[in-house]
């Protein structure tokens, strides 16, 4: 008699690779463009690379972590540690990178803010709670540090810099908030309007203080005061019900709207 042995379950490398949350990507793409797009620069471009790998590692990582608390290994496990370990190279070498092309020393320091938040959120993921609001907006705040990273990354000064940091966390916190409400209520489940439309009240009051001290243009004080309409009218009983991925959509564009119309008004003096 032969024996049979059982088919082992294949490890999907896709799955691993790539994070689960689609949105995820937006909260790197709109600092990166504000940082870059004022001060363009290799070196900066070599720190948006460095995000982009720490952002890949922090998803099988966290897959990694969460096995080994649990004190099991599964087929998944290694290899989710590998793929950690190499977006992690990937990310060292570009931090080597934007030092060996001029970035100074400076830039590296919004890293110490920025890295902290995100090992907030490496441990909420490690615990199976990746999908919580504080995972969500502690990995958003620490993306938002490449705006800063990337303006002085292009020798900018720290006053543009931490501006755009603002205008990143103003932009992604309270639109957090927001899509979660939104699409808890298309479900039929309870969430409240005043939090969210309250964090983008917040935000505006933020955008307009920096830009009454110079530092930020007035036109963005408008981008982020047409978000807290959108919000309050998204959240609102008019409002009709969107998919998710429809919804996602339509913030990605809120969001290179709010990038294009705070950059226009710096180049412009708006």
């Amino acid at each position: 008699m032969r024996s049979v042995q059982a088919a082992r379950p294949k490890v999907r490398w896709r799955t691993l690779a790539l994070p689960n949350e689609h949105g995820v990507w937006a909260f790197l793409l709109e600092p990166a463009l504000l940082g870059l797009g004022l001060r363009p620069s290799a070196a900066g471009l070599a720190f948006v690379a460095a995000a982009l790998g720490a952002l890949l590692a922090q998803h099988p990582l966290s897959l990694a972590l969460a096995d080994l608390r649990r004190g099991k290994r599964f087929p998944r496990t290694m290899p989710a540690l590998l793929l950690a370990c190499a977006y992690g190279v990937a990310t060292l070498a570009a931090l080597a990178g934007a030092r060996l092309l001029g970035s100074p020393w400076a830039a590296f320091a919004p890293l110490g803010l920025a890295v902290p938040v995100a090992l907030v959120q490496l441990g909420l993921d490690a615990r199976n709670r990746s999908r919580a609001a504080s995972a969500e907006l502690a990995g958003a705040l620490a993306l938002g540090a490449v705006a800063a990273v990337a303006v002085l990354a292009g020798h900018g000064g720290w006053v543009a810099a931490l501006a755009l940091w603002l205008v990143a966390a103003g932009r992604d916190l309270p639109s957090i908030l927001y899509v979660r409400a939104r699409l808890r209520r298309q479900r039929g489940q309870a969430a409240g309007r005043t939090g969210p439309v309250a964090a983008h009240a917040v935000a505006v009051l933020a955008v307009a203080g920096v830009a009454a001290a110079g530092a930020l243009p007035w036109l963005a004080v408008g981008a982020f005061a047409l978000l807290t309409v959108r919000a309050a009218w998204g959240l609102g009983p008019r409002a009709r019900p969107l998919a998710a991925k429809h919804v996602g959509m339509l913030e990605l564009a809120y969001g290179v709207g709010t990038v294009a119309a705070v950059l226009g008004g710096m180049w412009l003096g708006w």
